[in-house]
């Protein structure tokens, strides 16, 4: 089965997707004009340093940057110039988290060399993938990088634009016909599991629910890694005691195996709740629908599919 990397174009924005045979793999939203700053090369400004956090601020061009002493801030003094790369987007209020990127020559806080677009990070996930975007423009741009793997093509079908749609909203479907709910907060994500119909087989009841959880978990994981959520995440899964939910941990550890960010499943809380940390690198995909900005390219977009 042959993957493809779709990337489809519109004024100010780039949705990328690994897709097969119409089953969405991977998402990511890329913005031009705006991007995330994720393994951009920097010059920086050694700052402050703070010895209970374990490292130094770092000043970057219109903002401040944290580099751990153990990525190679240790070494650092008040003032001295630095490479660092940027290994986590800015979330929070809060600078991005940096690394030590080599010697630099003297001077003030400037960008050296973009990262990889999101393009790039999806065609070198899916090595074997062709790649196909519907802006020449893009693709001459992309063209040094990727070579001829990528070509110009529409992209956009009904596969790619529902599967799109399903990451914009909180509520997902899953086999069997049960449900989940998807709710971000500052602190953590929490998904709750509702059997639904999934329980109404002619089994008992215990056996429907884990059948119900076991046949859902690998949906669930799936839309942690397409939706990019990150930091603390929450699954409340579909009825079963408490006492009876440890027997599902096998299944999310199996479910979240092949995610690239090698999410942790810690195991369960005392109210029954599975708990998941997946590393955050680049801002996750509820993140980026909100605000103003992306409001102003929701409405571009919709101006171009008009015309």
């Amino acid at each position: 089965m042959t993957v493809h990397v779709l990337a489809a174009c519109s004024p100010g924005e780039v949705r990328v997707a690994a897709m097969r045979d119409g089953f969405m793999l991977d998402y990511a939203v890329w913005r031009p004009g705006r991007p995330d700053g994720v393994g951009d090369v920097l010059r920086g400004r050694a700052g402050t340093r703070v010895p209970a956090m374990a490292g130094v601020f770092v000043a970057l061009p219109g903002m401040d940057g944290f580099l751990p002493d153990s990525e190679g801030g240790a070494a650092l003094s008040d003032g001295m110039a630095v490479g660092v790369r940027i290994t986590r987007a800015a979330q929070g209020g809060k600078g991005p988290r940096l690394a030590a990127a080599g010697p630099v020559s003297p001077g003030p806080p400037a960008l050296l060399s973009r990262g990889p677009t999101a393009v790039e990070r999806l065609a070198a996930l899916h090595p074997d993938a062709s790649v196909l975007a519907d802006d020449p423009a893009l693709v001459a741009q992309l063209r040094p990088v990727l070579g001829d793997r990528i070509g110009v093509a529409r992209v956009l079908d009904d596969a790619l634009l529902s599967g799109i749609d399903v990451l914009a909203v909180p509520d997902l479907s899953l086999p069997g016909g049960a449900r989940a709910s998807i709710h971000p907060t500052p602190a953590l994500v929490a998904i709750d599991m509702d059997a639904g119909a999934a329980t109404g087989e002619r089994r008992a009841k215990p056996a429907a629910q884990m059948a119900a959880n076991l046949a859902a978990l690998p949906e669930i994981a799936r839309h942690i890694r397409l939706r990019n959520l990150s930091g603390a995440i929450l699954v409340d899964v579909a009825g079963m005691s408490v006492r009876r939910r440890p027997a599902l941990a096998p299944a999310f550890i199996a479910a979240l195996q092949d995610d690239p960010l090698r999410p942790r499943f810690l195991g369960f809380t005392a109210l029954g709740l599975a708990e998941i940390m997946r590393p955050r690198v680049h801002p996750p995909l509820h993140e980026l629908l909100q605000g103003s900005h992306a409001a102003g390219l929701l409405a571009l977009r919709a101006v171009m599919q008009a015309a």
